[in-house]
């Protein structure tokens, strides 16, 4: 069967038709930046105490020492958020006209819990889903999980999307996620109660992410090669951190988390009218034998191009081919079949959930950065376009190994510095946050590259796949780093500093695929750094011809 790209080089590579689907189907990822991100402002925790009624008969000295202090993760002391002391007693203290601290030791006076529910602060949130359902103290554990089901709904998505989109088409699935993600955030903002708000998260997630991947498969098959690199490498990621930047300017003018759901939902109503602009995928078609359809969508191409297209385009012989090729399957048994392939499924499972663990781990926590948390997602936003063109420049002149190992170190020793700058610092460690976060970014749109040369041409879908399977399960466990800080503010960032400098150092062990010509079978996959070549892999010929008997030193 002839090249898909040699079938339809007629159109040119970068005329009116790509370039109108290049930057819509980018625009359309516009909304998954905010949508994704939306949970730090939906759900954040203010400054918050319990709280003590205002009919209390307490008089000024005994509502001020009403709560006890506390030792913070910071290592500070500031009242509790969670217990006070026995208010019957206090308002007999304070009835026999006694002081506290005076006549009263407070430590020998027995705490109880926020009976009367909390007070929040209103200095940089409005409301929140916290502040509405009182997810706070023994119901905390609720914020974490919120945030972990939107995950594990992107997780289920990543799934099925792909198989989705096999089945019933690239663009039926583009936008029928679409719907889903927008309107089940609108129904999010009628939520009664916090279950039902993470149930209907779970399903945002779902859609969110299959949205996502419909986009980048439908413009990576429809665009030709040149303009196929940068729509995946730039076009989508840019967009997405174009609409992550929105998130807290939305967020800052917008403090009320059902007006800034519904804010954020809207936009999701501009994609309507692509649905009659942006078509279905040739390729797609044509692996569906419907070759008519393929057809016509290159032939209005053409004609938007203003070139002449051939009489016939696409052969229906070129069907039986296809049909031959199709006949041997593939497992993901295939991806352990060899202890090298298998080695290099392990490391890319590792390699894929630690990026992701760093990348959201950051991403959520800004707002408990030093300094305002507004600013701080907005600059933890705008780092990532640098991120995602400095990636692009590295992997046409860089080594795999060396670009991914770079950056994994600059983003890991940065996080495990963070905690070391002193709080009156703040510029110093949001710029060090940034530059974490710039390399991880970096690591994050360059594994995609080195994850699908690394695999055999049989069973590279798959291992793409699995790698992304892992970094969402990565992102599910990531909002429990962040709650690591109400314990201490160091923990977070020196796992995930620990975790992404380990995984920099081990991706040494892989081979290196820059330069060198894809492998098509199994036995053709590049040896790991751990395995003596053999005749089968493609090591380097010195390698070869040597056929070294023991593992290759690190």
């Amino acid at each position: 069967m002839r090249d898909y790209d040699q079938s339809i080089a007629f159109l040119g590579e970068w005329g009116p038709f790509q370039r109108t689907i290049f930057f819509l189907l980018s625009a359309s990822t516009i909304p998954n930046g905010f949508n994704g991100m939306s949970v730090m402002f939906l759900s954040a925790t203010p400054d918050h105490r319990c709280l003590v009624p205002a009919g209390a008969n307490l008089s000024a000295p005994w509502r001020n020492a009403s709560l006890p202090l506390e030792k913070q993760a910071d290592g500070t002391l500031a009242q509790s958020r969670c217990r006070r002391y026995r208010l019957a007693l206090l308002t007999n203290f304070s009835a026999l006209g006694l002081t506290p601290g005076v006549d009263v030791d407070l430590s020998e006076v027995p705490q109880e819990k926020c009976l009367d529910g909390w007070s929040y602060s209103a200095d940089v949130y409005g409301s929140t889903t916290a502040t509405e359902w009182n997810l706070v103290c023994d119901e905390d554990w609720k914020g974490p999980l919120t945030t972990s089901l939107f995950f594990a709904g992107v997780l289920v998505g990543s799934f099925i999307s792909g198989q989705l989109s096999d089945r019933f088409g690239r663009k039926v699935v583009l936008f029928a996620t679409m719907a889903v993600q927008t309107g089940f955030s609108i129904v999010q903002v009628f939520s009664n109660s916090w279950e039902m708000f993470t149930i209907v998260f779970l399903i945002v997630g779902m859609g969110q992410i299959s949205n996502y991947v419909a986009a980048f498969i439908l413009g990576t098959e429809i665009l030709g090669k040149s303009a196929r690199v940068i729509y995946s490498t730039l076009g989508v990621c840019v967009c997405f951190a174009v609409g992550y930047m929105v998130l807290p300017l939305f967020a800052y003018f917008i403090r009320g988390w059902r007006m800034l759901l519904l804010a954020l939902s809207i936009p999701g109503f501009f994609c309507i009218p692509l649905w009659w602009i942006i078509p279905e995928s040739p390729q797609w078609l044509i692996s569906q034998g419907r070759l008519k359809e393929a057809e016509l969508i290159i032939r209005r191409a053409a004609k938007m191009n203003g070139v002449t297209a051939p009489t016939i385009i696409f052969a229906i012989s070129e069907m039986e081919d296809l049909k031959f090729r199709q006949q041997k399957k593939h497992t993901f048994v295939d991806l352990i079949k060899t202890p090298n392939i298998r080695t290099i499924t392990i490391m890319t499972i590792c390699l894929w959930m630690i990026i992701s663990i760093g990348y959201f781990g950051v991403s959520l926590d800004s707002p408990n950065l030093h300094g305002d948390p507004y600013l701080n997602c907005f600059l933890m936003a705008v780092i990532e376009v640098p991120a995602y063109i400095a990636a692009w420049l590295l992997l046409r002149k860089v080594q795999r190994r060396y670009c991914l190992c770079s950056t994994l170190l600059l983003g890991g020793v940065l996080l495990l510095l963070i905690p070391l700058v002193p709080q009156e610092l703040s510029i110093l460690s949001i710029a060090m946050a940034m530059l974490g976060k710039f390399g991880i970014t970096s690591a994050f749109s360059m594994v995609y590259v080195y994850t699908a040369e690394l695999y055999p041409t049989v069973v590279r879908n798959m291992g793409v796949g699995v790698g992304s399977m892992s970094s969402r399960v990565g992102s599910v466990i990531s909002p429990y780093f962040v709650y690591l800080g109400a314990y201490h503010k160091v923990l977070p960032y020196m796992i995930m500093g620990s975790l992404t400098v380990a995984m920099a150092l081990l991706i040494m062990l892989l081979p290196e695929s820059f330069g060198r010509p894809l492998p098509e079978t199994i036995e053709q996959t590049q040896s790991v750094r751990l395995f003596r070549c053999t005749e089968h892999s493609c090591c380097d010929e010195n390698e070869r011809k040597d056929n070294i008997l023991k593992a290759t030193p690190f």
